[in-house]
């Protein structure tokens, strides 16, 4: 059986609810498709988030890694095609601020992602679930975590990457404006399809 390290991360700025915190929580433990799911939750801090990705990658020895992150507006499930070398926006929730720092002085300006996106999106869409690849990760948390854990697997044939998932209908209500939302069910479900296509 292989071993998939599913991360996802706790509510932050606006966003009350974090669904990628319930996806991690009920899907660890679980069997899909070829995977046990070694489930994640990070905290949106720049000093412990991508620490604890690069811990867990050396004690549970992954056979794939996937991200998940909240992008509030967006409408589709977003795969992420590339993470650059830059941490950069809103205060983390330790209330951290940082512009153009490094997350590794020496790395490479940016890691494209070894999961299988093409095939990611294909499949949603197979499945009735709007998806598209997206290019860029932004420069907070998200992308500091994608980057951190492609920097950390560099020189190993291991899937990684991040994927992006929209509001849940519970968050939307919460934050009472017009935002895309899906339903939990469903976000889950998308999930666990893209695990299933899993190279």
């Amino acid at each position: 059986m292989k071993t998939l390290l599913l991360t996802g991360f706790e509510p932050f700025l606006e966003f009350p609810i974090n669904p990628t915190e319930q996806i991690v929580k009920q899907l660890d433990g679980l069997t899909v498709g070829e995977y046990q799911i070694k489930g994640l939750l990070l905290p949106v801090t720049y000093e412990e988030a991508g620490q604890r990705v690069l811990d867990a990658i050396k004690q549970v020895h992954p056979d794939a890694v996937i991200s998940l992150g909240l992008a509030g507006g967006r409408a589709s499930i977003t795969p992420e095609r590339i993470a650059i070398n830059c941490r950069d926006g809103a205060p983390d929730n330790n209330g951290v601020v940082l512009n153009d720092a490094p997350i590794y002085e020496d790395g490479p300006d940016g890691y494209f992602s070894k999961l299988p996106i093409r095939k990611f999106v294909e499949t949603l869409k197979d499945n009735g679930y709007p998806a598209e690849i997206s290019n860029t990760a932004g420069t907070y948390l998200c992308n500091n975590v994608m980057y951190t854990a492609l920097h950390a697997l560099k020189d190993q044939s291991i899937p990684a990457g991040f994927v992006h998932i929209p509001a849940s209908h519970e968050l939307a209500v919460k934050q009472k404006k017009t935002s895309p939302s899906w339903s939990s069910h469903d976000l889950l479900e998308a999930v666990k399809l893209m695990i299933h296509v899993l190279d």
